[in-house]
C-alpha cells in the first residue's frame, strides 16, 4: 500500500512539474510570436509590445483579478491619470468627434500603421456606437449613443468619462478597452474633447 501511495504522489508531482514547464514553453512561444509578428515601422518603438506590471497581473490571473486585490489595483491605475493643464475635463465636441472617429490609434507594423506625421485618434468607432448616423461602428464595447442625454453632464459624469477614457483599468480591472491616455495614444486635451463629444447636448451623440 505504501509503495502505491508513494508512486501516486510521485506521478502527481511529476505531472504538476510537466504542466508548469509546458505553460512556460507556451508563454515563451507566444512572446516569440508577438516579437516576430510585428515589423517595426518609423517611430514605432516596440516597447509598446512589452507588458507592464498591470498587464502582467491580468495575464497571471487570466483577466480575473482576485476580489481582495481589485481595490488596490484600481487605485494604482487611477493614480496614473493626468488632467489637462487648463483643468477643464470637457473640451470642444467637434474636435472630439474627429478624435473619436480618427482611425489612427496605436497601430503598429508595416501594413496599416499609424502615420508618424498624423495626429492620432481614438479609433473609438471600432468598438462603440455613438453618433446614430455613423453606421460603421463596432459593438464590442457598449453603445455610447445618447451618453449625455442618459447620464447628464454633471461634474461627476464628466470626470468619470474622462478618467475611464484615460485609463479604463481605473474602473474595471483588466478592461479590454485601451488605456488611451495612460499609453500616450491621446493627450489629456484630446480626451477632454472626446468627453465633450459624448456629453455636450449639442453633440450628435445626444440628438
Amino acid at each position: 500500500m505504501k509503495i502505491k501511495l508513494v508512486s501516486t504522489a510521485l506521478i502527481a508531482i511529476l505531472g504538476t512539474t510537466l504542466a508548469v514547464a509546458a505553460d512556460d514553453d507556451v508563454s515563451a512561444l507566444v512572446e516569440q510570436y508577438i516579437a516576430s509578428g510585428f515589423k517595426q515601422g518609423e517611430k514605432q518603438p516596440l516597447e509598446r509590445l512589452t507588458q507592464d506590471e498591470t498587464q502582467k497581473l491580468c495575464t497571471q490571473y487570466r483577466n480575473q483579478i482576485p476580489a481582495d486585490m481589485q481595490q488596490a489595483f484600481m487605485e494604482r491605475e487611477k493614480a496614473t491619470i493626468k488632467y489637462p493643464e487648463s483643468g477643464k475635463l470637457m473640451g470642444d465636441w467637434k474636435q472630439g468627434q474627429k478624435t473619436f472617429t480618427d482611425g489612427f490609434a496605436w497601430r503598429v507594423g508595416t501594413i496599416m500603421p499609424d502615420k508618424p506625421d498624423v495626429v492620432r485618434g481614438g479609433n473609438c468607432y471600432a468598438c462603440h456606437a455613438a453618433d446614430p448616423k455613423e453606421v460603421a461602428a463596432g459593438n464590442i464595447g457598449s453603445t455610447l449613443t445618447g451618453f449625455g442625454k442618459l447620464r447628464g453632464n454633471t461634474p461627476e459624469t464628466i470626470k468619470y468619462a474622462y478618467e475611464k477614457i484615460y485609463n479604463s483599468n481605473a474602473y474595471m480591472p483588466c478592461s479590454s478597452m485601451p488605456r488611451l491616455g495612460h499609453n500616450g495614444v491621446l493627450t489629456p486635451e484630446q480626451i477632454a474633447d472626446v468627453v465633450a463629444f459624448l456629453v455636450d447636448p449639442e453633440s450628435p451623440v445626444n440628438k
